[in-house]
């Protein structure tokens, strides 16, 4: 069934892995941070209540007498284009992109958003609103201009807006009648040489074709290929590849339910959501965002050492430990509070060692990289190994990251014995005899405790922490981490009791129970593919295949998803895009699809 959702996350998302930003479905610019992601909002209007023409945070074009309007990503791109009709016909297309692309041997992706408006048709009539934000949604002043620019400033960066359209219109919010072409390119406070319009046009093309190019070398499934394309090109727009980080989003305190208080900055890099994103790009071949990671993770370690990681850090690869809210937005659709910083890192989560290890495991395999793991980069990983071994029967805030309780967590002890097991294998792949033996003991003491205090008799189920009770959906995960077989009787019932008590619809929650905010009340996006997967795994295809298609209706028009699902309305909710959710898409299509030899 399609679901009859709240549309109010219609937006859709262009960048370049320096800088992104979200656009509404009226094409109006609503977030952009700079000079990078986790950034201060100069467009902050996503996390404001619609003021109408008195909004701030918002760089707009509006068409007036708007009565159509249609967006959608120019084919195997990020450019965003928006096709606009007003009353008497005339319409205009809008073409929004961030520049990326290879210029004199490097990439050229600099911090700056795009924008051309064509018409079409009739004569439209354009207001034109500029209203940037500095600290967190107090109004921008602008800091000087000239005959075709005007200058800003946030925290951390100087940017101007560099135009072909009257720039007294921009400033006073009038109207503009459209006869040929506009362009507005904001970006860093340079002079820009030759007309705006000539020099977008060029940035435009060369921005088509490396996209175009990028996803030509995909190594896509046969079913489902679109959403796989998207979802990947997603998921290259959440890294920054300055130093390697990977976002597990683009926004901030987007809340997972109405007026829930769940609201959470997720501009930043945490090492779990990491490897997931890396393994599932290794599997359409995109290896250099895993090698940009594992140099991250190099700078990680210079802040922090091999013994004391933490969840999540700052792009940059410094630790995030500070959260704070701020009272100059009002929250998404007036939902505050609006948070800056995650608490979370300084949060203990055993999984963290794992993950590290999980993602690094590729190098050591993959005879395509230029520079293969080694026995220097497997000394290090034992570190992590040795601390994935000391904790993962410890407790700890768990992969949903409680703030109110501490149990000693099933998913974070897997993944420490995927760690450790993964250490045997590379040092046997390494020649490592001593060393492989070594690890294997360990891997095998750590499975035989986690088989054991994570089963619950009572529930007939693997449970989420030890000697437990309550629900998990994480422990889906158990048979993608090798720790038992899809078909092991224990993982079948606890599947069946999962399906039964977690599953609402096509959705699933993570857990049923209460946590510091209460009982939850959606469901999480990426949980659902992770049913999918398991019931394909345990030989039910063409049920998982179905459900699958389902699934991928609660994308929104330009097939992205967010962190959570409301069952009952599809309505999306939960920071935006979430890596998780894009994730499951990509891992679902890759188990489920036809082979290309099968279909053709």
């Amino acid at each position: 069934m399609t679901p009859d959702r709240a549309r109010h996350l219609d937006l859709a998302v262009v960048g370049n892995s320096e800088v992104a930003a979200i656009i509404d479905a009226q094409a109006r610019l609503i977030w952009m941070c700079l000079p990078r992601p986790d950034g201060d909002p100069v467009f902050s209007a996503l996390l404001t209540k619609d003021a109408g023409d008195a909004e701030q945070g918002v760089f707009a074009t509006d068409l007036v007498d708007l009565s159509y309007t249609k967006q959608s990503y120019v084919r195997n791109t990020a450019i965003v284009e928006t096709i606009q009709r007003d009353a008497r016909g005339g319409t205009i297309r809008i073409t929004d992109f961030c520049p990326r692309f290879k210029a004199r041997g490097r990439m050229f992706r600099p911090m700056m958003f795009v924008r051309v408006i064509e018409r079409l048709e009739g004569r439209p009539v354009l207001r034109l609103r500029l209203r940037p934000t500095r600290n967190y949604g107090q109004p921008a002043e602008s800091s000087g201009g000239g005959s075709h620019h005007i200058r800003f400033a946030a925290q951390d960066a100087k940017y101007r807006i560099t135009t072909d359209a009257s720039v007294s219109a921009m400033r006073e919010d009038r109207l503009c009648v459209l006869e040929n072409s506009l362009t507005f390119i904001i970006g860093p406070d340079e002079t820009i040489e030759e007309a705006p319009g000539v020099f977008a046009h060029g940035l435009l093309q060369e921005t088509r074709d490396y996209w175009q190019d990028w996803s030509r070398a995909l190594a896509i499934p046969f079913d489902w290929q679109q959403e796989v394309i998207r979802a990947a090109i997603t998921l290259k727009l959440c890294t920054y590849e300055d130093t390697g980080a990977v976002l597990a989003a683009l926004t901030t305190s987007i809340p997972e339910s109405a007026n829930s208080g769940r609201n959470w900055d997720y501009r930043y890099c945490w090492m779990r959501d990491s490897y997931f994103v890396v393994q599932a790009l290794n599997r359409l071949g995109v290896t250099k965002t895993m090698e940009g990671f594992l140099h991250y993770i190099d700078q990680v370690v210079a802040h922090s050492g091999v013994s004391d990681l933490k969840p999540l850090y700052r792009l940059g690869g410094d630790p995030e430990d500070h959260e704070r809210t701020v009272d100059t937005l009002d929250g998404f659709l007036g939902m505050g509070p609006v948070r800056v910083g995650n608490g979370a890192a300084n949060q203990l989560q055993n999984d963290v060692y794992g993950s590290v290890i999980l993602a690094a495991s590729q190098l050591f395999f993959d005879e395509r990289l230029v520079r293969p793991g080694d026995t220097t980069l497997f000394t290090q990983l034992e570190g992590l190994g040795e601390r994935a071994a000391a904790l993962f029967d410890q407790p700890d805030a768990g992969p949903w990251e409680f703030r109110g309780f501490a149990r000693a967590h099933t998913f974070p002890a897997a993944m420490s014995w995927a760690g450790c097991d993964r250490l045997a294998r590379i040092a046997a792949h390494l020649g490592l005899t001593e060393k492989a033996g070594h690890w294997a003991a360990r891997a095998e003491s750590m499975r035989e405790v986690i088989l054991t205090r994570a089963w619950s008799e009572e529930r007939k189920s693997f449970v989420a922490s030890f000697d437990g009770a309550d629900l998990d959906a994480a422990v889906l995960l158990l048979p993608e981490l090798g720790l038992l077989r899809a078909t092991d009787p224990r993982f079948l019932s606890t599947l069946e009791v999962i399906g039964q008590e977690l599953r609402d619809g096509d959705l699933l929650f993570r857990y049923r129970h209460a946590d510091d905010f209460g009982t939850p009340e959606t469901a999480f996006t990426v949980c659902a593919f992770w049913y999918v997967n398991a019931i394909a795994a345990a030989g039910r295809l063409q049920e998982a295949r179905e459900h699958f298609s389902r699934l991928l209706a609660y994308c929104n028009p330009v097939g992205l998803l967010s962190e959570d699902l409301d069952p009952r309305t599809g309505a999306l909710w939960g920071n935006f895009p979430q890596t998780y959710s894009l994730v499951g898409v990509i891992n679902s299509a890759l188990r489920l699809s036809r082979s290309w030899e099968e279909a053709l």
